[in-house]
């Protein structure tokens, strides 16, 4: 017979990192035959940060990751599970992010995997954390988004480069058996009928050349993000309007009751767009990419720790988070702050 187990999860700490390096408009335009003026009416990203030839999606992680430890006052030993989402990892496949992550942070009791879900990865982990905690009540949960996506596009085409930037957040989860239930509202989807929409070249997919001895793997072409912008841009507007109403009603409130909503940042005009579709003032909206970009599964829990550490979400808030993106993928999570 199956049976449903139930767990209150609180974020008991959030953690950031954005390198030191920032990239505005002005210095990519040129290359890009656009303007900064340009790149801000369509997408409302002023600049953007790039990792260091010394840092990767893992390093990135890393730091995020020590930041969220500090906040919760967890040590890495009562760790039972890092999961990072990324859709750049260190490796095309192997070692994981997350198990360089585990080795670094000295969480020499936790298991560890990448999840690949791209934009809506930290979601989906937040739920995978759930699950798990739901059986392992007495343990803590590492989840992390982390990207160095300024390595995965063709500067050259504004269509897509213009929204990228590196960055890494994380959180801390534990059960909360203290705590008073919450409606546990949760959303996870997909698409694949929608996957060409979003794709980043290469892979396992291609074949040997047909001269392997001449074409060894690495002298074949490096594979780039590809977009198609308005697919894209409808598939995200219906698709966070509809996150967004399906949690409310999960958790038995109307959307105006929310205090906050903290979606995926891909562009300033998607953002604003679900605004009017749910009649929610822009403030209502949180958003931190002017300075930052698309940062994909990074992006939530960037907005977290920096609304964390500002104040804008404080105890007791009706707080959801909504994510989308490549795949196609969806998530979205209800959280009585700070409470999932």
């Amino acid at each position: 017979m199956n049976q449903t187990v139930s767990v209150t999860v609180r974020i008991m700490g959030t953690g950031a990192y954005l390198p030191e390096r920032v990239v505005t408009n002005d210095e990519i335009a040129p290359g890009m035959g656009s303007t900064d003026e340009w790149i801000v009416s369509h997408t409302g990203i002023k600049s953007r940060h790039f990792a260091s030839n010394d840092e990767s999606s893992s390093s990135l992680g890393v730091k995020a990751g020590e930041r969220a430890l500090a906040a919760a006052g967890v040590k890495p030993e009562e760790i039972g599970l890092v999961l990072c989402a990324t859709s750049s990892p260190d490796y095309n496949n192997f070692p994981s992010n997350a198990c360089l992550i585990q080795a670094k942070l000295g969480c020499t009791n936790a298991g560890a995997f990448d999840l690949a879900a791209a934009c809506s990865g930290f979601v989906y982990g937040l739920e995978m954390a759930r699950c798990y905690l739901a059986c392992h009540p007495e343990s803590k949960v590492l989840v992390i988004g982390s990207e160095v996506l300024s390595r995965c596009v063709d500067w050259k085409e504004r269509t897509v480069s213009m929204l990228f930037g590196d960055g890494a957040g994380a959180v801390v989860l534990a059960a909360a058996p203290e705590a008073e239930p919450t409606p546990g509202a949760t959303v996870l989807g997909s698409d694949g009928t929608g996957g060409e929409f979003i794709t980043l070249d290469g892979g396992r997919r291609q074949p040997l050349a047909e001269d392997i001895a001449a074409t060894t793997v690495r002298e074949m072409e490096v594979g780039y993000m590809k977009m198609q912008g308005r697919a894209v841009f409808n598939f995200a507007v219906k698709k966070l309007d509809e996150i967004v109403r399906t949690l409310c009603d999960k958790a038995g409130i109307t959307v105006d009751e929310l205090d906050l909503v903290v979606p995926h940042q891909a562009n300033i005009r998607i953002l604003e767009a679900v605004a009017r579709r749910m009649e929610l003032p822009n403030e209502k909206i949180y958003a931190n990419l002017e300075t930052i970009g698309n940062t994909s599964s990074a992006s939530i829990p960037l907005c977290l720790d920096k609304a964390v550490r500002e104040g804008t979400i404080k105890d007791g808030m009706k707080v959801a988070l909504a994510g989308f993106g490549a795949g196609l993928t969806w998530a979205g999570a209800y959280l009585r702050w700070p409470y999932l």
